[in-house]
This record gives C-alpha cells, structure tokens and sequence, in this order.
C-alpha cells in the first residue's frame, strides 16, 4: 500500500478510522472523507500526507467534488474504499419511508456517485474498487429492511462493474465484515428517523475494527474479489446457499433476543 493513493468515506469513526490508521502506518497517501472532515492529529501523526475532505455521500456534488480535490491533490488514484454508510432498526410495517429512502441514498447511491466519478482514475492506475457491504447484503435480517436492501444493491452493483471491467485490470472487491464493534448501531435510525443512541449487541464480543482493517487491507493487497468475516458472518453465508428456508428462522430469533427487539 505504500505510496498508493486511497480514498476512504465515512473515515472519521468506526472501520473507517480503523481502515485511514492500517493505511497510514503501511505508507499510502490518505483522501479522508466524512462529513465532519476535522483533521485527526493521532493519524496526522502517522501519516504527514492526509487530506481530509468534507463530504456527505448521498449528494452527488459532494461526492465529484471528493474525487476532483483528490486527483488535484495528488494526481491519480490508486483505492477507492466505499465506506460511508448507516443503519437502522425497526419493522417495516412502522418505519417512515424517509428512513429507508436516507439507507439509500448514503449506503447506495454515496458508492454509486464516488464510484462513477473516481472510475477513469481507477482504470488508469488498474487500481481497486471497495465496497464495505454486510452479511446483509446476502441474508435479509428482519428489522433492517433500508440496511439489507441498499447492501444488496451495493453488491449487485459493484459486481456489474467489475464484470464490465474484468478486461480493463479493474479490481473490485466486496467486503461484509460481519458484526463489528463499532458506532453503527449506536447511531442506527429508529423507525421515526431518530437515532436510537444505543447497540442492542455485546460490542466487546464483536470482532474489532482494527483487525477488519487489516484483512480488508490484506484483501485488497491479494486483489480478493469477496471477503466475508466472522464465523457467524461466514456460516450465515454458506447455510444460506443450501438452507435459506432454516436459516429465515435462524435469523429471526436471533434479532428477537436482541434488547428492546421490535419483534416483542
């Protein structure tokens, strides 16, 4: 990764710091976006090459102008890692469609709008595409309708392009980091839209965002084109394929011991 140009959304918590400081320290040169964009002075002092872009990723402009200060920046770009994304918790029956429609927009669209215009670039450097998708992106989990649907589009996405591109030396690789101890739960959208300000998960049980960080950077090193994590996340994916029926129940007990459940 030394030297590498690589672009991370939602850079500021969670994977995506994780992932800025495993970069950092392996030498690559950082395009951090998130919508706070404050300069983290920990990683600045790791790494002395950092930009740090305000960016929302559901708007398209913020997303064209990421890449523009980018290329201007340093060039070219080497690794687009499409991070930026958002949770929710509650049942379908009861969620404002706002909810869903925003899981969308950020999840969604925010890598559709970074990829289509970080793209030329990344095919002029045969560099990698990323897409942090879930297990949700394989297996519909009950009380994330707008999460397991804009991760299922993420990923029928990203495989079209790497498909259109296999002959250009586009790498694309969809990432499901399984659960992982993080902030995403904890700023998950209730079914009003509001945050619901806790994790209904044991988060020191999860696996850490640091050691995604590194299989993800590893990944991206082998040029892998998927990458499941978690024994859980890695079961769910392979009963699925031959057990979808059992593995519908599976899943919704499993949410239905979850604290404060919407399915009690």
């Amino acid at each position: 990764m030394k030297d590498k140009v690589i672009i991370i959304t939602g850079a500021s918590s969670g994977i995506g710091r994780a992932l800025s400081f495993e970069c950092a320290r392996q030498g690559a040169r950082l395009v951090l976006a998130s919508r706070k964009a404050v300069p983290d002075q920990e990683l600045l002092k790791i790494s002395g090459s950092a930009l740090f872009v305000k960016t929302d990723v559901s708007h398209e402009s913020d997303c064209a102008e990421l890449i523009r200060r980018a290329v201007a920046e340093f060039g070219r770009i080497d690794v687009l890692i499409n991070n930026a994304g958002i949770s929710m918790r509650a049942l379908f029956s009861e969620v404002d469609l706002g909810v869903i429609r925003q899981l969308m927009d950020t999840n969604f669209w925010g890598t559709v709008y970074c990829t289509k215009f970080a793209l030329p670039y990344l095919l002029a450097s045969k560099g990698s595409l990323v897409g942090m998708s879930s297990v949700a992106g394989y297996k519909g989990l009950p009380g994330r309708t707008g999460y397991s649907a804009s991760k299922f589009a993420m990923q029928g996405f990203l495989e079209v392009v790497r498909i259109e591109n296999m002959k250009r030396g586009l790498h694309v690789l969809i990432a499901c980091p399984g659960f992982t101890a993080s902030n995403i739960r904890n700023v998950a959208l209730a079914k009003d839209g509001s945050q619901q300000g806790e994790t209904p998960l044991d988060e020191s049980s999860l696996m850490t965002a640091e050691a995604v960080a590194v299989h993800i950077t590893n990944a991206i090193r082998k040029k892998r084109e998927r990458l499941v994590l978690t024994t859980m996340g890695k079961m769910t994916v392979l009963l699925n394929k031959f057990f979808p029926k059992f593995m519908d129940r599976m899943v919704y007990n499993h949410m239905a011991k979850e604290p404060n459940s919407p399915f009690k």
